[in-house]
């Protein structure tokens, strides 16, 4: 409330965006088994992603200063691999296509490195100095956000919408995600504060750990 524009973006990205997937896929995997994956990346590529570059570059533009604007989003959208990616293995998927067993080594060898990778990028984007401690009570209101009150909204949605048990479960875990790292490319670009939300990527990373 009555923050600079700068402070009212990143907030706002930082509060809406959860890292779906470099931090959402391991711990599904590691909690409900192989079967989860599909939900963190489904979670992301076909619902987070989308938003993300139609709304939050909306949001960045808005309270953002560069000239960069909110043009060619659908452009932007489009030039995500991974969303080709997952296209692509769901048209194969509709058709029952099966799977040569060459390819089939291939991407199960990929697959291995994927986690460790989330992780380890993950791990360069928090950082650690004094100054994050200033900036605690712009923070507050997207830990609140982001860990109690959107995962709370997306468990009364699921059990409206039908979901149960495990699925339900998977799914308000990724609500429950910390802040997507992804937003500092974001807060970069439309000027906006990055010390901030990197902050904010910092503290809901740490607190995650015991809200999931």
């Amino acid at each position: 409330c009555k923050a600079r524009p700068a402070v009212s973006g990143a907030v706002i990205l930082a509060a809406a965006f959860p890292n779906a997937t470099y931090l959402g896929l391991p711990v599904l995997e590691a909690t409900f088994g192989p079967w989860a994956r599909g939900v963190a990346i489904q979670f992301d590529l076909f619902a987070c992603t989308p938003l993300l570059f139609t709304l939050g570059v909306l949001v960045a533009a808005r309270y953002g200063t560069a000239a960069a604007g909110a043009h060619h989003m659908t452009a932007e959208l489009l030039r995500i691999p991974a969303l080709w990616a997952a296209l692509l293995a769901v048209s194969l998927n509709l058709l029952d296509l099966r799977m040569h067993s060459v390819l089939d080594g291939l991407l199960s060898m990929l697959e291995r490195g994927v986690v460790p990778l989330m992780l380890f990028s993950l791990g360069l984007s928090l950082e650690w100095n004094r100054a994050q401690w200033r900036k605690l009570p712009t923070v507050v209101p997207v830990l609140l956000l982001r860990l109690l009150l959107v995962p709370a909204l997306v468990t009364l949605v699921a059990s409206v919408t039908g979901l149960s048990g495990e699925l339900r479960a998977a799914v308000v875990m990724e609500a429950a995600m910390p802040s997507m790292v992804l937003g500092i490319v974001f807060c970069d670009r439309y000027n906006l504060d990055v010390g901030l939300y990197a902050t904010t990527v910092t503290m809901t990373t740490v607190l995650s750990l015991v809200t999931l």
